[in-house]
């Protein structure tokens, strides 16, 4: 039989395990944190995605290549980014063209092209339309850019002959 200290030790201890275990992002039972979930698609499949949902995509440089900054690149996109257009594609009924992806030549950030969690997509008066009407005006980002925040927090930046999107989550997919 076990005394009190000893008794109080043994479960002292055994607490901190279990802190440990069950802290968030830390022990082999916790979920997945959103920094550690991202799920990395190549090119062929978020254009895979994209076709099945009606979006095209073009490239000023008519090529996909990650490293140079004239093609249009999906490789690394995250999925909740593909999702997310194949959400605003479905919620909108828009024609949806993407012009930018994962290429380099973009602004850096942690949410940024190159980590895939933007796209470009070309401004269309059916797409200004439903982002100005649907979402919420959070005013005008560093370069000028107006913004909007859609209600899964998706924010939408209109700059000029396009639409930055960064997509934070796949927008209720």
């Amino acid at each position: 039989m076990l005394t009190r200290p000893v008794l109080r030790s043994a479960l002292t201890a055994l607490a901190l395990v279990l802190g440990v275990l069950f802290a968030p992002g830390v022990g082999v039972i916790s979920g997945a944190t959103e920094a550690n979930a991202v799920t990395k698609l190549t090119h062929s499949q978020a254009t895979s995605r994209f076709s099945s949902s009606g979006i095209t995509w073009s490239s000023s440089g008519g090529c996909s290549n990650r490293n140079v900054s004239t093609c249009t690149s999906f490789d690394q996109l995250n999925l909740t980014s593909a999702q997310g257009a194949q959400t605003l594609k479905s919620a909108t009924g828009c024609g949806l063209n993407i012009t930018g992806g994962t290429e380099t030549g973009h602004a850096s950030g942690t949410y940024s092209h190159w980590n895939g969690y933007k796209l470009d997509f070309s401004k269309t008066t059916c797409l200004t339309n439903y982002v100005k009407s649907a979402f919420t005006y959070i005013g005008v980002r560093g370069d000028g850019a107006p913004q909007y925040r859609s209600g899964s927090g998706n924010v939408y930046a209109d700059e000029g002959n396009h639409w930055d999107v960064t997509y934070y989550n796949c927008g209720g997919c």
